[in-house]
């Protein structure tokens, strides 16, 4: 017995005490001793009740744990326990029965341990698990939940519900594959997302996903492989995000860098555009005015007159090609005048023969009479030919394009156009057609369904530009699979507009013929200013030629007899506008004309320049020569 008692007396992190059979301390261990802070002389002969707490005694529980153990042949159970200094402990206790020999019970063994610690950290695990439930539950932005290892869902979060659209009720047991879009999931994108998370620990995309209502949203998905202590693999938690406003705004973004860069191309075509043209027009004087002047001096042979005429109208077909280079770089502003606009198409008939090619029959179809409109005709030309070529491009395999013309009355005042009449010039092909979201975007700068270098996206915009400046309109309709209708809306001009354009027309020609004048000619391009003094020469005027603004300025200064200086405006050092200034300052008197390719003059020029545009034939400069000096008369 002493063996014994001194065996329970050296386990010291359990408490043993002996009980009789109405629940005495009969027995009492170090160990209890250590746990509950009696002496063994303080507690033998105590009921065990006095271990427990107030409420547990008032329920009876210290007699039910006895009545248990008696009718179970054991008891086991955790709860609060009071030590002597009435501090409370976490305890597991066991109560198991002693028999006699007849099987009665004489006594019970009461093992108690203290597990406050270990209550404490499972208390903390559960309220850290709480927490974090209330967290995920909390969490709007994400959708985060739980899948098992078949990929079905086993919890679901506030975010999932509301990204998603499906409440816990609907969603739970089923598999996340319904989230995927039909053409990932041809593509068996869940079961490959699931193994890419087994093998890699995780998985990483975005992509389309579907809502419960059936619309897509882009998506941010994350799934980790979720593992227990023991490293066996228990399930995946995924967490997805809408991510759909961040991938339209990158859109958006990548698009205005490709439209900046774009621009910034486009701004240096121009740039180039326009000097190429500049200098291709100086040729083209010193082609069209040397050949202006020698049909004039050769013998009246046919043969060889025909061969110059020909000469002269492919170098007038050079400077409509300027003029429409000059218009890309929009180096040419709109000159509007009454257009009739069959005469136009059909004067285009060559250009889009050459440009459409074989494949593409082109039909028009015009009244017999219809009114004339205001316009620029060489935009106007620009226009049909971008909207040609379009109607060409959606016809890969050839087709008819039809090109119509007919008058038509605006009376909606909540139209885009002002109520009045107008010619709608219209053009049809039989191509692929666009969808609604494609037609709404045509007109937007940089935009183009054709493919990379195929299109500057440029086109339907500038016809829209075009048309905005003649106070028309563009007007698109198409539909998949049944071509495209592009309307041009421009006003009809009325009938006293038309009268007084011919009566200038007229005045001007009536101006008769020059008398005889000293003009200074400034140009710093020998070719240009060799023709232009034979140009004026011929037309009986004493020439006094400078080759640049600073040259100009020292013959004005010694020749008194100077009655008009013709200069051009593009030269280095000094422009014409420049040269113009300082003639106003010193002759205030002097007239001037400015003869140049762009019709756009630099800020400051002034308003009242005599501009002569190039390249000009003999009669345009006899003409202008007379305009100014009426004028200045």
């Amino acid at each position: 017995m002493q063996r014994n008692e001194r065996s329970l007396d050296a386990v010291t992190d359990y408490g043993i005490c002996m009980l009789d059979g109405s629940g005495i301390v009969t027995g009492w261990s170090s160990g209890a001793q250590r746990i509950m802070g009696y002496r063994a002389e303080e507690i033998i002969g105590e009921h065990f009740l006095r271990f427990y707490t107030e409420d547990d005694n008032v329920s009876g529980l210290p007699v039910i744990t006895l009545e248990r153990a008696t009718r179970d042949g054991r008891f086991e159970g955790e709860g609060w326990r009071i030590k002597k200094d009435g501090s409370r402990f976490w305890a597991h206790v066991i109560i198991d029965p002693i028999y006699s020999g007849s099987g009665g019970v004489v006594e019970y063994a009461n093992v108690t341990r203290d597990l406050t610690e270990h209550k404490a950290s499972d208390e903390a695990l559960r309220w850290s698990e709480e927490q974090f439930k209330i967290l995920v539950q909390g969490v709007t932005d994400y959708a985060i939940y739980m899948l098992d290892l078949q990929g079905n869902v086993i919890t679901w979060n506030t975010g999932a519900q509301r990204i998603k659209g499906y409440p816990p009720s609907e969603i739970i047991g089923q598999h996340f594959s319904r989230f995927y879009t039909q053409e990932d999931l041809d593509l068996d994108l869940p079961n490959k997302a699931l193994e890419t998370a087994v093998e890699q620990g995780r998985f990483e995309n975005e992509g389309w996903r579907v809502r419960k209502d059936g619309t897509r949203f882009w998506a941010s998905v994350i799934i980790d492989a979720v593992k227990n202590e023991t490293g066996e693999l228990v399930g995946f938690a995924k967490v997805t995000r809408d991510v759909t406003d961040r991938n339209h705004n990158q859109q958006e973004l990548a698009r205005a860098r490709e439209a900046l860069f774009q621009s910034q191309k486009m701004e240096t075509i121009g740039q180039l555009t326009g000097g190429v043209a500049h200098d291709f027009n100086n040729l083209l004087m010193a082609i069209l005015g040397s050949l202006e002047l020698v049909r004039k001096r050769l013998p009246d042979d046919r043969k060889t007159l025909a061969l110059l005429d020909n000469a002269m109208q492919g170098a007038q077909r050079g400077a409509t090609l300027t003029k429409r280079m000059l218009a890309f770089a929009r180096r040419q502003k709109l000159h509007l005048e009454p257009v009739d606009v069959p005469a136009l198409v059909r004067g285009m008939a060559d250009l889009l023969e050459r440009s459409l090619g074989s494949t593409v029959v082109v039909e028009t179809l015009f009244p017999l009479s219809l009114a004339k409109v205001q316009t620029d005709p060489n935009q106007l030309e620009l226009a049909l030919l971008n909207l040609a070529v379009n109607a060409r491009d959606a016809m890969p395999n050839g087709g008819t394009i039809s090109i119509a013309a007919r008058r038509a009355k605006i009376t909606d005042a909540h139209s885009e156009l002002s109520p009045g009449d107008y010619i709608c010039l219209s053009v049809n092909d039989e191509g692929e057609g666009m969808d609604d979201e494609t037609l709404g975007r045509s007109v937007e700068p940089f935009f183009t369904t054709k493919g990379v270098g195929k299109g500057t996206g440029l086109g339907l915009s500038m016809v829209h530009g075009i048309m905005k400046q003649s106070d028309g309109q563009l007007v698109l309709q198409s539909e998949i699979g049944k071509g495209t209708r592009a309307e041009l809306w421009l006003p009809v001009i009325p009938e006293p507009m038309t009268t007084a354009a011919q009566d200038d027309s007229s005045t001007v020609e009536d101006l008769g013929a020059p008398q005889s004048l000293t003009i200074l000619a400034v140009d710093d391009d020998a070719l240009v200013l060799m023709n232009t003094v034979a140009m004026l020469e011929e037309l009986g005027h004493t020439v006094i030629e400078a080759g640049s603004g600073r040259r100009a300025l020292e013959l004005l200064r010694s020749h008194s007899s100077i009655d008009l200086v013709l200069t051009d405006q593009a030269m280095p050092n000094m422009t014409g506008t420049q040269l113009i200034r300082e003639i106003q300052l010193g002759w205030p008197d002097m007239p001037v004309i400015l003869a140049t390719g762009y019709s756009e003059l630099p800020d400051g020029a002034g308003k009242d320049i005599s501009l002569l545009s190039k390249p000009f034939m003999q009669s345009e400069l006899s003409q202008k020569v007379s305009e100014v000096m009426l004028q200045s008369s």
